[in-house]
């Protein structure tokens, strides 16, 4: 039980109370307690003498205690009001799209015209040496609150547990917030891959939700992830490696028979004329010993048909790209293809400038 039953004016009181910070995690509002009666005066000596904190404005926890993530979550909710929703980075959180951080304040988004405004972290109070010392006065509460405001609020949330914006709208929110076209690109490829978002699903909210800018980047990255792009590591080899150096597209995920099973390449340079095969190994999932002995039948496959073959991790493809795509280039002029013009990339002319005697 969260509450005593001796402090509270009334039967009737401690039950609507109890009932409501059940299942809100320990949080009430102000709202809720003008509704339920409990005295302004009463919520006031019960901050000041430590029983309750205050976590954001006009939302108060009925615990001491450090809140936990659900907590935090719920209060963010509580103070947008009945109609807000996790959005952004939190939503992202929430569908397993991100990492959580539990340091990053929580984004919601509310209806156009809601007067809620962002707010700080907010820390446990110190009340002095001689009333409740605690090791913790002074640490983090909750992170505090980013406000997002939507016309289109009603047509972007999911029913859930906690209401969060879908996984489609979310991604484009991502990619949207961003200060750069280029980082908008990145985002929504990373978000998309990340989260297992059908494309069909993003081609659809954008034509629902035009982006209010980025809208070519995005419609670059959607045209990216279509030819197969499945990883933030493929991304990179696509961009950074083929396109930045002059270098021919691959087919992505490209299917091959093994075993009676059908199993895909990442690259695959058939279409140009050579059968060279780049394997992008960036998942932790490899380390399986499933996934070793696929890795392995695949190798063998391959080798048995006589087909050349690369593999390159996240290091050597966002470290060192050009030294990636001179090699891939070598085996592609070894099999017969032939670069038109020159190579674009700037970085692997200064290369070559600091390389000469």
């Amino acid at each position: 039980m969260y509450l005593q039953a001796r402090r509270m004016p009334s039967h009737t009181e401690i039950d609507a109370l109890q009932t409501v910070v059940d299942a809100q995690h320990g949080l009430v509002t102000h709202t809720q307690l003008h509704t339920i009666g409990f005295p302004r005066s009463r919520v006031k000596q019960r901050v000041e003498v430590g029983r309750w904190q205050t976590v954001l404005r006009g939302v108060y926890s009925v615990t001491t205690g450090p809140l936990t993530r659900y907590a935090v979550l719920e209060a963010a909710l509580l103070y947008g009001g009945g109609s807000s929703m996790l959005s952004h980075h939190t939503a992202a959180e929430e569908w397993s799209m991100r990492r959580p951080d539990g340091t990053a304040p929580v984004h919601i988004t509310v209806p156009y015209g809601k007067s809620a405004i962002s707010q700080a972290a907010t820390f446990v109070r110190g009340l002095g040496a001689d009333r409740h010392p605690s090791p913790l006065i002074g640490t983090v509460l909750h992170p505090g609150v980013v406000v997002h405001r939507s016309r289109a609020h009603r047509h972007i949330g999911v029913d859930a547990q906690m209401p969060r914006t879908g996984k489609a709208d979310t991604a484009l929110d991502l990619a949207v917030a961003e200060p750069t076209p280029r980082e908008a690109y990145v985002s929504l490829i990373t978000t998309v891959t990340n989260g297992r978002i059908r494309l069909t699903d993003i081609r659809r909210r954008m034509e629902e939700r035009s982006p209010r800018r980025y809208r070519k980047a995005l419609e670059s990255a959607v045209k990216l992830l279509a030819d197969g792009v499945q990883s933030t590591l493929e991304y990179h080899y696509a961009v950074d490696v083929e396109q930045a150096h002059g270098l021919p597209s691959a087919r992505r995920q490209s299917p091959v028979r093994v075993d009676g099973r059908t199993l895909y390449e990442d690259c695959d340079y058939s279409e140009v004329g050579v059968p060279l095969i780049v394997r992008l190994d960036g998942r932790w999932a490899h380390s399986m010993a499933e996934v070793a002995f696929r890795d392995r039948r695949r190798d063998n496959a391959a080798e048995l048909a006589g087909r050349p073959r690369l593999v390159y991790g996240f290091d050597e493809v966002m470290k060192t790209p050009c030294q990636v795509a001179h090699e891939v280039e070598t085996v592609l002029r070894r099999g017969g293809w032939e670069r038109r013009g020159e190579n674009p990339c700037g970085a692997c002319e200064w290369l070559r400038s600091t390389e000469t005697p």
